[in-house]
C-alpha cells in the first residue's frame, strides 16, 4: 500500500559493477537500483494531573488543541512511532535548543510538570505519558491507534528518546509534528540539567537476541530487520533457501527457550480456551506439507514510487517475496478439535432449510479467526477460508525441510497461501474465533486498498481488509550480447547463440541496493545501447494469489509495439516439488529475443488463468492491480 509522503526524497543513482571474463575479457556489468525508505503514523489531545506553573501562581490547567485523530500507512508496512526501520537523522532545522534552566521562558499557557508526578503516569496509568526533552505529552489516545501497538507504553512516566535511538524512524520531523499534538505541558525547571533536559535514561535494546542473518540480503531497516535477496538468488531456484528468503518484521524476533513446551491457546466463540502444546500438534495430528509463496503487500513499493508518485513505507525492490515448502498440522483438525461446531456449508443455498448461527453452531461465513503473535503482532482471516478443506492453511513448525527459522516464525507461525503474508502470524501464540476482525493496528488501519481520489485521510472502517493477492509480476535478471551468445546466462548452460560481437555483454539487475542511504533511480540514467539483432535473456518470476496459476507470461522489447511469449519453467516436473490443493507457489519464467535497440522500458505481462492483465518492465512501471494504499 502507498500513501503521499510528507518528506522530499530525490537523488539518483546507477552503479556499475564490472567483471572481468579471463576467457574471452566479455565484461558483464550490473545497474542496480537504490531504494529509499520512508514511513508514517497519528496524533491528539490532554488532560490534567498534578502541575505547577512555571514561576508565580498556578495557572488553570488547558486542554491540549484537538486535531483529528488520522494515521498515515504505507503498504504493507507501515510507518509508526514504533515501527522501527534506518532513516536520515533530523534535519538541522528539525532540532531546536532547549531553554537554559536559568528561566524559564517556554510558553506559559501550559503547566509544568515534576517528574514525580510525570512517573505515575506509567504503563499502568489509565492516561499514560511520555516526556520528549524538556516537554510532557499525554499519549493516552495514541496507544489504540499506535501501529506498534502498547509497545510504546514501554516508555510511559518516562522519556522516550532512548527507545528513538533504538527504533531510530522516530527521529524525523514528521514524527515529532505528530507527537506536538499530544503536547500538555513541560517539564518543571527544577527537574532540568543545565543544559535544560531532565537526566537521561537508558533502556535495554530489545534487539540484541535477534538472530544472525546472511550478509547478502539487502537490508532496508536494521531494527526492525526488513531485507530481501538480490535479484541473483531471489529465483535462482523454485524453493527460496531459508536464509535468502526475505525479512519483513515490525518489532524484535521473540526468544523461545524450550519450543516444545511453547503453548497455543485456541479461544471459542464461547469463550471456552483450549491449549495445545508444540509437542501436542506434533504428535495428536496429520502432518501437511504445502509449497507456497509469501509476499509482503509493499512488495515492488519503489517501483511505485519511481512512476506513480511518493510513497510511504519500505521501498521493497521486487524481493519482498519468497516460495518455500511449509510443514506443519491443518488449522482446520485443531479447530475442529477444540471443540469449534460450524453450520452445514449448504445450509445457506438449501431451499425451505433457513438455517442459522445457534449457541452450538456458528456461520464460517460471519466469522474470523484472530491470530496473535508473541511479540503482539495481529491479524485474522475469515473463518471461511481457515476451514475450507483446499484453502491448506497450516500452523506451521517446518520450512524446507527444517525447523522453522526465528525470523519466520519459530516454534509456530500461521501460513495462509493465496493471502497477503501479513496474515500469516509469526511466534504465533493465541488463535481466537470471533464475529470481528481482529482489532490490531495492522488489520484495521494498514494493508487496506483506496481509489487515488481518497487523499492521505480515507475512511480506514468502510475499506475492507486486504486478503488474497492479486497478480504481479517482475523481471530479475537482463543480460545483452556477448553474456547471451556465449551461453553464459546461469540457466542457458553452454548454449551459443548468433555469432561474435565486438560489443561486450551487459547484465540490468534491478535489485534495490544494499546502501541505506535514500536513492531515487531515474530511466535517464546512462544504460548502454546496442545495435539491432543483439541478442538479450530475461528472466522473472510471476504470481497471482487466490491459488490461481500462471498461464502466460508476454514479453516486449519495444515499449509494449509488439509482444512474445516467455517459456514458463516446469519446476513442478519434479515429484513433491509443487504441494497443495491449488497453485500457491509462483511460476519462473525464462526469454531469449533479439534487441533492436537496448532502450529501458523493457515489458512484461503475464496472465494468470483468472486474474486481470498486469504489466512489468525492466524499468517497471507502478505494478497495476497492485498498487495498494
Amino acid at each position: 500500500m502507498a500513501t503521499r509522503t510528507p518528506k522530499r526524497f530525490a537523488t539518483n543513482l546507477l552503479s556499475q559493477i564490472g567483471r572481468r571474463d579471463a576467457a574471452d575479457l566479455t565484461t558483464c556489468r550490473s545497474c542496480r537500483l537504490r531504494p529509499r525508505s520512508l514511513h508514517t503514523t497519528p496524533r491528539r489531545a490532554s488532560k490534567d494531573a498534578p502541575k505547577t506553573s512555571a514561576a508565580g501562581p498556578q495557572r488553570p490547567v488547558l486542554t491540549a488543541r484537538a486535531a483529528p485523530l488520522g494515521l498515515l500507512v504505507g503498504g504493507g508496512l507501515l510507518a509508526s512511532l514504533f515501527a522501527y526501520s534506518q532513516l536520515h537523522e533530523d534535519s538541522p532545522k528539525s532540532k531546536t535548543a532547549p531553554p537554559s534552566p536559568a528561566t524559564d521562558d517556554r510558553d506559559p499557557s501550559l503547566p509544568r510538570y515534576r517528574l514525580a508526578d510525570i512517573r505515575k503516569h506509567d504503563a499502568s496509568s489509565p492516561e499514560p505519558w511520555v516526556i520528549f526533552e524538556d516537554k510532557v505529552y499525554n499519549i493516552t489516545e495514541w496507544v489504540a491507534a499506535h501501529p506498534g501497538g502498547d509497545v510504546i507504553l514501554r516508555a510511559a512516566g518516562a522519556s522516550i528518546e532512548p527507545y528513538w535511538n533504538i527504533f531510530t524512524i522516530h527521529k524525523t520531523q514528521y514524527v515529532r509534528d505528530i507527537l506536538q499534538q499530544y503536547l500538555v505541558g513541560f517539564i518543571h525547571i527544577a527537574d532540568l540539567g543545565p543544559n535544560g533536559l531532565p537526566p537521561a535514561d537508558t533502556v535495554e535494546d530489545p534487539f540484541v537476541t535477534d538472530p544472525v542473518r546472511d550478509p547478502r540480503l539487502i537490508t532496508h531497516t536494521a531494527k526492525p530487520r526488513n531485507a530481501e535477496p538480490p535479484n541473483e538468488e531471489l529465483d535462482r531456484t523454485f524453493q527460496t533457501p531459508n536464509e535468502m528468503f526475505y525479512v519483513r518484521h515490525h518489532m524484535w524476533v521473540p526468544t523461545v527457550e524450550e519450543a516444545e513446551k511453547h503453548v497455543l491457546a485456541i479461544e471459542l466463540p464461547d469463550g471456552d480456551i483450549k491449549n495445545y502444546t508444540l509437542a501436542d500438534l506434533k504428535t495428536k495430528f496429520p502432518l501437511h506439507r504445502v509449497t507456497a509463496v509469501l509476499q509482503c503487500s509493499g512488495n515492488r513499493r519503489n517501483d511505485m514510487t519511481r512512476h506513480a508518485g511518493k510513497t510511504n513505507g519500505l521501498q521493497w525492490g521486487v524481493g519482498a517475496i519468497s516460495n518455500a515448502e511449509w510443514e506443519g498440522v491443518r488449522l482446520s483438525d485443531i479447530l475442529a478439535d477444540a471443540g469449534l461446531k460450524v453450520l452445514d456449508t449448504t445450509a445457506p443455498t438449501r431451499e425451505g432449510n433457513p438455517a442459522t448461527p445457534d449457541d452450538e453452531h456458528v456461520d464460517a461465513n460471519q466469522m474470523h479467526v484472530q491470530f496473535t503473535g508473541l511479540e503482539a503482532y495481529g491479524a485474522s482471516i475469515p473463518l471461511a477460508k481457515a476451514l475450507d478443506p483446499r484453502g491448506d492453511v497450516l500452523l506451521a513448525f517446518g520450512m524446507n525441510g527444517e525447523t522453522l527459522p526465528r525470523d519466520h516464525g519459530f516454534p509456530l507461525r500461521a501460513v495462509v497461501p493465496g493471502h497477503v503474508a501479513a496474515r500469516s502470524v509469526k511466534w504465533l501464540s493465541k488463535i481466537v474465533i470471533s464475529d470481528e476482525e481482529s482489532h490490531s493496528q495492522w488489520q484495521r488501519r494498514d494493508y487496506k486498498s483506496f481509489g487515488p481520489n481518497e487523499g492521505a485521510n480515507p475512511d480506514w472502517d468502510r475499506a475492507v481488509s486486504i486478503q488474497e493477492m492479486p497478480v504481479t509480476s517482475a523481471i530479475t535478471g537482463v543480460w545483452v550480447g556477448d553474456c547471451v551468445r556465449r551461453g553464459r546466462v546461469p540457466w542457458m548452460g553452454n548454449t551459443t547463440h548468433d555469432t561474435k560481437t565486438s560489443h561486450g555483454s551487459k547484465i540490468l539487475d534491478m535489485a534495490a541496493s544494499a546502501s541505506p542511504q535514500i536513492h531515487l533511480f531515474h530511466p535517464e540514467s546512462p544504460c548502454p545501447l546496442h545495435p539491432a539483432d543483439e541478442p538479450v535473456a530475461l528472466q522473472g518470476y510471476a504470481y497471482s494469489g487466490g491459488g490461481r496459476a500462471i498461464a502466460r507470461v508476454d514479453v516486449s522489447l519495444d515499449g509494449g509495439k509488439t509482444w512474445d511469449q516467455a517459456e514458463l519453467v516446469d519446476d513442478c516436473a519434479t515429484p513433491g516439488a509443487c504441494l497443495g490443493n491449488k497453485t500457491w507457489f509462483w511460476k519462473r519464467w525464462r526469454y531469449v529475443g533479439k534487441l533492436p535497440t537496448l532502450t529501458l522500458p523493457l515489458h512484461s505481462h503475464q496472465t494468470p488463468q483468472t486474474a486481470p492483465l498486469q504489466k512489468e518492465t525492466a524499468t517497471p512501471p507502478p505494478a497495476r492491480g497492485t498498487a495498494l494504499r
